[in-house]
C-alpha cells in the first residue's frame, strides 16, 4: 500500500506540473533544452595523386588503407571527403565498400581536379592533374555557370557509385554560390571550411567565426548571416583545431602563418601528447555555451608514416572521452543535422582556454556569434582585447559573381582590433584596460586569475580583481559586449584603449563621441556606445581611441546593421 501511495503521489506530481507548464507557471526543461555537447569529427580527406609526393598513387591509397584499420579498431564514426580524381578510382571504391564500417560517411572534398575540370567540359590550367592554386584548385577560380557544371558533374557521378548524393562537402574554402547550389538542387547538409589563417598555403581567411559553426551568408560563405532569410542553411564547420592561444600570432611580422594545430602531422601540436591534451581541456572541460566542436583526421597527402605517431596517441584519448560521455565522436552529416535541428540562426559560442601548454601564463577566451567575434588574451596578469571582428551578411564576397584570378584568394570580417595584421613582432595591438592616476599617468591594469563562466547558452561572463580590490567583468552578449568595474578605490578612474602599431593600415574614418565608422574593402561599417563616451587619440600617439565609461559601465553595440 505504501508503494501504490508513492506512485499516486508522483503521478499527481508529474499531473500538476503538466497543469502548470500548460497555464503558464511552470517549464519542465528536457536535457535538451540545457545540453551543451562537445563534438568531434574524425575527418579525413582524400587525393588520388599529390605531384609533391613520391610515388603518390600508391602511398596516399595505402594511407587511407591504415587509416580504414585504426577507425574501424575503435569502431569510430568517421568521414571521409573525395576530390573526384579519388571518388572515379575503382580500388577507392572497392576499398569503401568492403572495409569501411556501416556508422562511416562517404561525401565530397572540394579541390577541383584536372578530370573533374575536363568532365564538365572546361579547359584545364593547371601544370599537374592537380595544383594548389586557388584559381585552379577551389571554385573562387571559376564562373558561377562553371562552378554549377562542377557540381552536377561529381554529384552525379559520386551518385552512380554510392547511390546516393553525398551529405557533407568539405574544402579549405567553398564560396557561397556554389554551396547555395549544392544545398538547393542536391540536399547537403554540412560543410567545412579551414581554420583562420594569413598567407598559409596562399589562402587567407582572417576576422571570422573561429571555431564551432556558422551559417553563412548568401553573398559571403565566409560570413555568418544575421537573418534567416539571408542564410544558406547549411552549418560551415570550422577545420584544423587551431590552438586557442597561440595560433594567432604564429607567423607575426611575416608574409604567412604556421600551423599550430590537432593535425597529427605536427611534432609540436597535433603529434604531441602534451598539446592535445592541452588543446581537449578546452574543448571538452571549460564554458563553451552552445556546444564545442574540433576536427580531427588528416588528408592522405601527408601519408601514413607523416600521420600515424599522432592519430595512433589521438585515438585512445578520444576513446576515454566517448566511453565517459565526455565527447560525441559521429560523422559531419550527423552534426550537419543536429545544428540544424537546434539552430535556427548561428549560436553563440566560446572556446574558454585557462591552462597554458608552454607554462607562460597565458589564458584565452573567444566568444562568436553571428554579429561578431572577440579574442580575450590574459597575459600574465594583464588583460587585451586581442581581437574584434563584426559580421555583417551584406558584405559580399569579391567572388561572389565572378571568378577570382592567381594563386591566392583573400576571405575577411570588419576588423575593430586586429592584434595580428595591426601588430609586430615588437609592438602588439590590442585593446588594453587602464587606469589613470590623480597626475594623469595612465598605466595597464594588472588582474588576478580571471574566472568565466556562463550564463544560460548564450551569455559569456569574464571577471577577475585587480590587485586593489577592483572587480572587472566582462560580459559578451550576442550583439554587444558589456565591460564593467565594481570599484574599491575612491575615485577610480579606468578606460579601454586600443593601441596598435604606428604603421598600421587602420580602417577609422571617423572617430565621435558615441561612434567609431570605419571602412573596409569599400564596405561601411562601426561600433556604437550605448553607454561610455570615445575619445580620439592624439595624431601623434600610439593610443588610436579610448573608450571612457560612464558610471564604471561600457556597452558596446556589436550589431552593424543598427548603424547610427
Amino acid at each position: 500500500m505504501m508503494y501504490l501511495k508513492k506512485v499516486q503521489e508522483v503521478c499527481f506530481c508529474i499531473l500538476t506540473l503538466v497543469v502548470l507548464s500548460k497555464m503558464g507557471f511552470a517549464q519542465v526543461k528536457t536535457d535538451n533544452d540545457t545540453e551543451s555537447p562537445r563534438i568531434i569529427n574524425i575527418v579525413n580527406f582524400i587525393r588520388q595523386t599529390d605531384y609533391r609526393v613520391k610515388d603518390a598513387d600508391r602511398l596516399l591509397l595505402e594511407t587511407v588503407e591504415q587509416q580504414i584499420k585504426l577507425i574501424n579498431k575503435y569502431d569510430f564514426p568517421a568521414t571521409f571527403l573525395f576530390q573526384y580524381d579519388a571518388l572515379i578510382n575503382p580500388k577507392y571504391q572497392e576499398l569503401m565498400k568492403k572495409e569501411l564500417n556501416d556508422h562511416c560517411e562517404i561525401g565530397a572534398w572540394w579541390e577541383i581536379t584536372q578530370p573533374h575540370v575536363e568532365a564538365a567540359g572546361i579547359k584545364w590550367r593547371g601544370e599537374h592533374a592537380w595544383v594548389s592554386h586557388a584559381n585552379i584548385a577551389f571554385t573562387t577560380g571559376y564562373s558561377p555557370k562553371e562552378r554549377e557544371k562542377l557540381v552536377d558533374v561529381y554529384m552525379e557521378k559520386f551518385k552512380s557509385i554510392y547511390g546516393q548524393y553525398p551529405r557533407s562537402v568539405g574544402s579549405w574554402f567553398i564560396d557561397s554560390h556554389t554551396l547555395a547550389y549544392m544545398a538547393e538542387k542536391y540536399g547537403i547538409v554540412a560543410s567545412s571550411n579551414c581554420k583562420d589563417q594569413v598567407g598559409t598555403d596562399g589562402y587567407t581567411l582572417w576576422g571570422g567565426y573561429w571555431n564551432q559553426a556558422y551559417y553563412p551568408s548568401r553573398s559571403n560563405a565566409y560570413m555568418p548571416a544575421q537573418n534567416e532569410q539571408a542564410q544558406i542553411p547549411v552549418p560551415i564547420f570550422r577545420m584544423l583545431g587551431s590552438d586557442p592561444i597561440y595560433q594567432y600570432d604564429t607567423g607575426l611580422g611575416q608574409s604567412r602563418q604556421g600551423v599550430i594545430s590537432l593535425e597529427p602531422v605536427y611534432p609540436e601540436s597535433g603529434m604531441d601528447k602534451k598539446w592535445v591534451e592541452y588543446f581537449l581541456e578546452s574543448i571538452v572541460n571549460q564554458p563553451s555555451l552552445a556546444f564545442n566542436y574540433a576536427q580531427a583526421g588528416q588528408e592522405n597527402s601527408f601519408t601514413w608514416e607523416g600521420m600515424q605517431k599522432g592519430l595512433e596517441m589521438q585515438f585512445p584519448l578520444f576513446d576515454s572521452l566517448r566511453k565517459v560521455n565526455k565527447i560525441r565522436i559521429e560523422t559531419m552529416e550527423t552534426s550537419g543535422k543536429w545544428f540544424r535541428e537546434h539552430f535556427s540562426v548561428t549560436p553563440a559560442t566560446a572556446v574558454t582556454t585557462l591552462s597554458d601548454v608552454r607554462d607562460e601564463g597565458r589564458k584565452s577566451v573567444w566568444f562568436n556569434s553571428r554579429y561578431y567575434r572577440t579574442n580575450i588574451l590574459w597575459d600574465d596578469g594583464i588583460l587585451r582585447f586581442r581581437d574584434i571582428h563584426l559580421f555583417d551578411e551584406k558584405f559580399a564576397s569579391p567572388y561572389l559573381k565572378k571568378a577570382g584570378k592567381g594563386n591566392q584568394f583573400f576571405y575577411y570580417a570588419l576588423p575593430i582590433v586586429d592584434g595580428f595584421t595591426w601588430s609586430t613582432p615588437e609592438d602588439r595591438a590590442g585593446m588594453h584596460l587602464v587606469k589613470m592616476d590623480a597626475s594623469g599617468k595612465k598605466t595597464s591594469i594588472r588582474l588576478k586569475d580571471p574566472v568565466v563562466t556562463e550564463q544560460g547558452n548564450d551569455v559569456l561572463v569574464f571577471s577577475c580583481e585587480d590587485f586593489d580590490g577592483n572587480e572587472f567583468l566582462l560580459t559578451f552578449y550576442e550583439d554587444r559586449l558589456e565591460v564593467s568595474c565594481k570599484p574599491q578605490e575612491n575615485e577610480l578612474s579606468w578606460s579601454l584603449e586600443l593601441h596598435t602599431a604606428r604603421e598600421a593600415d587602420l580602417p577609422f574614418q571617423k572617430i565621435a563621441e558615441k561612434r567609431i565608422n570605419a571602412k573596409f574593402r569599400g564596405f561601411n561599417y562601426g561600433i556604437s556606445l550605448q553607454k561610455g563616451r570615445v575619445e580620439e587619440g592624439r595624431a601623434d600617439a600610439a593610443t588610436v581611441f579610448s573608450l571612457i565609461p560612464e558610471s564604471n559601465q561600457l556597452i558596446i553595440n556589436c550589431d552593424n546593421s543598427a548603424k547610427q
